[in-house]
């Protein structure tokens, strides 16, 4: 089996670098925060001293940080590389823009690398479970190569394009995200305001065309008022400014890139269905 290097042990990163674990692959992994490691070294995994010392040590390198700054960090010292072993695939799971997977894939092939971008749809039940979505643009034989690695990780593992496509066809998954949030969010306050118990308004929506396992969820979450970040409306604002800036500028995409902007100041750590407080 291929050894595998992971890096950023959040709250997805660590499932997911188990899954792989359990599927029997050799692990070494990378944190700035060393005791997130501390788990995954206790169940058969390598800690490696930086992210360099990982990616000379494995063959394929994943990467699963929070934006754009955070992936020219990992390979901020890539070019010290003095003779990298020629074949190596990144693979960039990250939700970040198209742009960086470019100028990522343009960096890393001069060194001999291979890059894939394959950006994830699902949270952390999803990724406990290996059931995550996970889209990817890239070489189709290196996609090929890696599926299996994949499949450890996800339900469903598909090729959409060349390099920076798993990008946009992410953030089109998240766009629409943002829509049926704050459309929830609007109709719960909407019915609410004119004398609606909220319990029963979800309970016809469940019961309509309309339900789904994310109205089911996040309306349950409503109800309980339980706003701990499962996906932080912060990440949802930063998805929806990078979807505007790769050109989307739709009625829907607009409003909620407003709606979400102007809540993030306050409500940026809890989850995003706590946009209900600010419609």
């Amino acid at each position: 089996m291929m050894k595998i290097g992971f890096i950023g042990l959040g709250k997805m990163g660590v499932p997911m670098a188990e899954n792989l674990l359990r599927g029997g692959y050799p692990l070494l992994v990378y944190n700035r925060t060393v005791a997130k490691a501390d788990g995954l070294v206790s169940q058969g995994a390598e800690l490696a001293d930086s992210p360099i010392d990982l990616i000379e040590k494995s063959e394929v390198i994943i990467v699963m940080v929070a934006d754009d700054e955070a992936v020219r960090t990992i390979f901020n010292d890539f070019d010290k590389l003095l003779s990298p072993e020629k074949g190596k695939i990144v693979i960039n799971m990250s939700t970040v823009s198209p742009g960086i997977s470019r100028k990522m894939n343009d960096r890393l092939t001069r060194k001999g690398f291979h890059y894939l971008d394959a950006p994830v749809s699902g949270s952390l039940k999803q990724a406990q479970e290996g059931s995550l979505v996970i889209m990817v643009g890239g070489d189709l034989a290196i996609f090929e190569n890696v599926k299996p690695i994949l499949n450890s990780l996800g339900k469903l593992a598909m090729r959409i394009g060349e390099v920076g496509t798993g990008n946009v066809a992410k953030l089109a998954i998240n766009s629409l995200l943002s829509f049926h949030a704050q459309g929830l969010a609007e109709a719960i306050n909407f019915a609410s305001e004119r004398g609606i118990a909220t319990a029963d308004l979800l309970e016809l929506i469940n019961q309509s065309a309309l339900g789904n396992i994310f109205m089911k969820i996040k309306g349950d979450a409503i109800l309980q008022e339980n706003f701990n970040p499962v996906f932080a409306l912060k990440h949802i604002a930063k998805d929806l400014r990078l979807a505007k800036a790769e050109g989307i500028d739709s009625p829907l995409a607009n409003a909620a890139l407003s709606t979400f902007t102007a809540a993030e100041a306050t409500l940026g750590e809890e989850d995003i269905i706590a946009i209900i407080k600010q419609c």
